[in-house]
């Protein structure tokens, strides 16, 4: 039997064969879509499921490849030609909530925001909060590490989860970590196998560390500021004062005029910049004071919301980037991250490499944390050769500054080439073998992030 008719034979219904459904598997929010087609679809719906799929991919050497909700920027999650797309979309369920210990255990298709409307009814929240958090899975927020809006205050995916039930390529179920705040027993598999993209197993179930709603006011700081040099200084001049907002965005001209015109709001001044900080807790209003004071000094315009919904509203600015972007054309987000004390230098780079190649690259920033995101924007469905070379520039800028080619989004297919100039050649080679450790056969994801190199 072909490996189709094997998975129908043991899965039934569950496997997919539909074009369309072969056709959107092929490609994820970066717009990247890979060559060929996959075999078929297999909408997982348990633990046993998934075991069954990886026992037949042993079996006949046939790739997998995993998926959530599909909404990575970085094509890690896409599947090809001769692959087995393995979706754990419709693992959705919430097998527990603990308020005492601080904890849920739930299932990786469930998405992000709905995890956390549930968990609101407890007067809980899990922390990461990614800007796809509406249609992102948690299964996913993990395989790529997310991180978000708030984390430079509440922490990333890694800061996030106690332990994962992990199914190896061969369908052997193991059960990596804890339930405690508290637990050093081996080596931390947990934390290698958030952000390894599907290269080292499947997440089917996830414990959760979660955290109490925050109570009192929250108080959001908007300032103009004559151009992005001036906003990434001002930014850096919160974070060396010792606050730590929950939120602290940074938007540029280009990013700022884009959603500008998608929202139908007034054209901002020409080359101005734009941060948007929010506190909260106890001290949000005195901080929400002297986070003011600190950008008036650095030249920028301020205005202070202490009301929650219109803080939401003006937060809503820079929540539209993505859609503002993709008015303008084909977009390939990015996701570089310095030190918060280079993120001048780094718009200084991003600035230079814009008038070198005569292209907008429209960035916005995570600037409590330093992450950026630039735009490049293009016509067709993928990069042309002049925007990767713009794109490698920026990537050594980062590196050379102190930082690293992704944030959050992960490495997956459109950044591979560059991997081993971060890592160095005897990093890479160790991270490559602790992935055949996990995956003898080299079945799962294949030709993501330790891509052979020429």
């Amino acid at each position: 039997m072909s490996v189709v008719e094997q998975l129908t034979a043991e899965l039934g219904i569950l496997v997919d064969t539909d074009p369309v459904v072969l056709d959107q598997a092929r490609a994820d929010h970066s717009g990247h879509a890979s060559p060929g087609t996959p075999l078929a679809v297999v909408h997982a719906e348990t633990v046993a499921h998934v075991q069954a799929v990886l026992r037949i991919a042993t079996a006949t050497r046939t790739p997998v490849v995993v998926r959530g909700a599909g909404t990575g920027l970085a094509g890690a999650a896409n599947g090809g030609d001769g692959e087995i797309v393995l979706s754990t979309r419709r693992m959705t369920a919430i097998h527990e909530i603990r308020a005492d210990d601080l904890l849920a255990v739930v299932e990786p298709g469930i998405l992000n925001a709905d995890l956390n409307d549930a968990l609101a009814e407890h007067g809980l929240w899990w922390a990461p909060d990614p800007a796809s958090r509406a249609i992102s899975t948690v299964g996913g927020n993990i395989a790529t590490g997310a991180g978000g809006l708030l984390c430079a205050k509440y922490g990333v995916v890694r800061d996030a989860v106690l332990g994962l039930d992990l199914v190896l390529a061969d369908g052997r179920l193991l059960h990596l970590g804890h339930r405690s705040v508290k637990g050093v027993t081996g080596l931390d598999l947990t934390s290698l196998v958030i952000g390894s993209e599907g290269t080292l197993g499947v997440v089917v179930g996830a414990t959760l560390k979660l955290r109490r709603l925050v109570e009192g006011i929250t108080c959001t700081v908007t300032a103009t500021f004559p151009d992005v040099r001036s906003a990434a200084a001002a930014s850096a001049a919160v974070t060396a004062s010792g606050i730590q907002p929950a939120i602290m965005e940074l938007m540029d001209a280009g990013s700022l005029a884009a959603v500008a015109a998608l929202l139908d709001l007034p054209l901002p001044a020409a080359g101005s910049a734009q941060l948007t900080i929010q506190t909260d807790g106890p001290a949000s209003v005195v901080e929400a004071t002297t986070i003011a004071a600190i950008l008036e000094s650095h030249d920028g315009v301020t205005l202070v919301s202490h009301d929650r919904e219109e803080g939401e509203k003006l937060l809503a600015i820079r929540r539209a980037m993505h859609p503002a972007m993709s008015a303008l054309g084909t977009t390939l987000i990015e996701d570089v991250s310095v030190p918060r004390s280079a993120m001048p230098a780094m718009f200084d780079e991003i600035a230079r490499i814009e008038q070198k190649y005569g292209m907008a690259i429209p960035t916005v920033a995570h600037a409590g944390d330093g992450n950026l995101h630039p735009n490049f924007i293009f016509e067709g469905a993928e990069p042309p050769a002049e925007v990767w070379a713009a794109a490698d520039e920026l990537f050594r800028a980062a590196i050379a500054l102190g930082g690293t080619l992704t944030g959050e989004h992960g490495i997956g297919t459109l950044k591979s080439r560059w991997l081993a100039d971060e890592l160095g050649d005897d990093q890479w080679e160790l991270q490559r073998r602790i992935t055949q450790v996990f995956d003898p056969l080299g079945i799962l994801n294949p030709g993501k992030v330790f891509t052979p190199r020429a």
